[in-house]
């Protein structure tokens, strides 16, 4: 019984300690109104391609993550690094539930969706 107690303190503290370094507040997306002409066009992308299944604003999931954030971590929930040449190949390629939307839009519409999502 002691041993059990002894190892379920030993998990709590190392719960703790994860939680407590592993755990960043995630600063602000932008505000809408501050955003540039290309964020701008970028956000009217991401309504039209993206809003239906993430959320850019919140934490909340819908049917796929939410992008809230999504540069502003060191890796993407696939293990990936959170960069633009992997962020753009899920874009163009798609993922196992996301489907490729790279003949639904065009270079520049992937490059201001991309922009706009570093406001996240």
């Amino acid at each position: 019984m002691r041993e059990i107690a002894a190892a379920m303190t030993a998990m709590g503290v190392v719960l703790m300690m994860a939680a407590a370094t592993g755990c960043k507040k995630l600063p602000p997306p932008t505000p809408l109104d501050q955003l540039t002409a290309q964020q701008t066009h970028g956000y009217e992308v991401y309504q039209a391609h993206c809003a239906s299944c993430h959320n850019d604003r919140t934490n909340d999931p819908l049917n796929g993550q939410s992008l809230r954030g999504i540069f502003k971590k060191q890796y993407l929930t696939s293990g990936a690094p959170a960069n633009d040449d992997r962020v753009m190949n899920a874009i163009i390629v798609g993922r196992p539930m996301m489907p490729a939307l790279g003949g639904d839009m065009t270079p520049q519409e992937r490059e201001d969706l991309l922009a706009y999502m570093h406001t996240l």
